[in-house]
């Protein structure tokens, strides 16, 4: 029977949202329970769940293994759009079809959100097995040599983004960063030996990139549409097709990375996903 990622996901995210709204139940203000959960409820991809799931399964563990580093990272992931969103920082009123936390709550509030699931990430996976090595991949995915450095190419710290290196350096570190440390993490709470975790670092640094070159293809409408300026993008410097074929390269070679593992059939149907969603 074909592997059926719809079906695949529709058995593992359950409990993963289960756990991820549970995190908070014993805070105080309720009205902070209400805004820190607010961000959690936004439909989004659960793309970094998933691919936590799926690597703990391509190393021959059970998703069960990966649920503590999926809740972690999807955590971190979610404070970092709360952030982004920050009239400082991209300054947007809406997320997925939904106003974002600032303007429902207030930037001070969207401040204390964002703090909140940031530590609450790090408080997961000090309970789970591993703990030490989780919580080093986690700060190395999340910090100023991960994601935060790619938010501060993003934002200029390091002079124009102008040419196809420079713009796969920021993404491997603003988007890529958090997608190798959910794949590595899974792999290591898993109990994943030298070979199958380097075959999954390879696997996550080339779908990160496959997804993000996508996202800029399915922006390019929007980017059009500006009068001048907006963020770098991989459609601005090579065009529609050309991006295109650049997210299908990295595709592929994130579908060649997975051979020799167990069970790669959900990894790499995430990677065909990257390419071939709409949204």
């Amino acid at each position: 029977m074909a592997f059926s990622l719809k079906a695949w996901s529709g058995s593992v995210l359950p409990l993963f949202e289960a756990r991820l709204l549970s995190r908070f139940a014993d805070a105080r203000p309720d009205l902070l329970v209400e805004a820190c959960r607010y961000p959690l409820q936004t439909g989004g991809k659960r793309i970094r769940p998933l691919l936590a799931f799926g690597a703990a399964e391509a190393c021959g563990g059970s998703a069960q293994s990966a649920l503590d580093v999926a809740v972690a990272v999807e955590l971190l992931h979610t404070y970092s759009l709360v952030h982004d969103d920050l009239p400082a920082m991209d300054d947007d009123d809406e997320r997925r079809g939904r106003p974002t936390v600032h303007k429902v709550y207030g930037e001070g509030v969207a401040v204390l959100v964002g703090d909140a699931l940031l530590t609450e990430s790090f408080a997961v996976l000090a309970e789970a097995g591993r703990a030490g090595a989780l919580v080093r991949e986690l700060a190395a995915a999340g910090g100023a040599k991960g994601m935060i450095a790619g938010q501060a190419y993003d934002i200029g710290m390091d002079g124009e983004i102008a040419d196809i290196d420079r713009l796969r350096m920021l993404h491997r570190a603003k988007t890529g960063a958090l997608i190798r440390g959910a794949v590595r993490m899974a792999a290591i709470a898993a109990g994943a030996g030298d070979a199958h975790l380097a075959a999954l670092t390879r696997y996550a640094e080339e779908v990160g990139l496959a997804f993000q070159v996508h996202d800029d293809v399915l922006d390019a409408d929007q980017d059009a549409a500006r009068a001048s300026g907006g963020p770098p993008s991989f459609v601005k410097l090579l065009g529609v097709e050309g991006a295109r074929g650049v997210a299908r390269a990295h595709m592929q070679a994130a579908l060649d990375a997975l051979g020799g593992l167990p069970r790669p059939e959900a990894l790499a149907a995430i990677a065909i996903y990257t390419v071939e969603r709409t949204t």
